[in-house]
């Protein structure tokens, strides 16, 4: 089964790079579930504009950029969204992506790695609202990585406890798939 771990920043100089990284470095640590890094950066998505309706498309996009996109998310079972936390709320690139599609989520589990000066939890208490509406179950274990003392010098050093923290995570998604 394949889990997409979603990069949900396409800013310059982007902290969830690093913190991608080392999620699908765990990620690729673990046995029985192929982990695919997506970076919304490697998409290039137009803003959402489509006359029809991404859950009445059918899967069948005008853009090829939104064909492309569409395939991938298709392709996995479940998803890590690794997401900042921008003005208390969701990142704007991740929003679109997620809006540009329809039954490409549906019933899919997720799981959050928010990062943030708060650790990213107010994003990710967005995110379970609007992944709600696609009927996906989420995993209630989340990772918040705090920009503030996890980034000393611009350099992401996860503390002590966020290995396991990120462990449980993994394995809550994994388990909603094996059910």
């Amino acid at each position: 089964m394949t889990i997409g771990i979603i990069l949900g920043s396409t800013r310059v100089g982007r902290a969830g790079e690093a913190v991608a990284h080392w999620v699908n470095e765990a990620a690729q640590q673990r046995e029985g579930f192929d982990y695919r890094l997506l970076d919304l950066k490697d998409f290039n998505l137009p803003l959402y504009d489509d006359e029809t309706l991404p859950m009445m498309a059918g899967k069948n996009y005008d853009s090829p950029e939104v064909t492309r996109w569409s395939e991938a998310i298709d392709a996995c079972e479940a998803f890590v969204f690794v997401t900042p936390e921008y003005n208390h709320s969701v990142p704007a690139p991740l929003k679109n992506a997620v809006d540009t599609l329809g039954t490409e989520w549906y019933g899919k589990p997720v799981a959050f790695v928010g990062y943030g000066a708060a650790g990213g939890v107010r994003a990710v208490e967005h995110w379970r609202q609007i992944t709600a509406n696609f009927q996906m179950p989420n995993v209630r274990n989340q990772v918040a990585v705090s920009i503030m003392t996890e980034f000393p010098d611009g350099r992401f050093e996860p503390a002590s406890f966020q290995a396991d923290s990120l462990t449980a995570v993994l394995a809550d998604l994994e388990a909603m798939l094996a059910r």
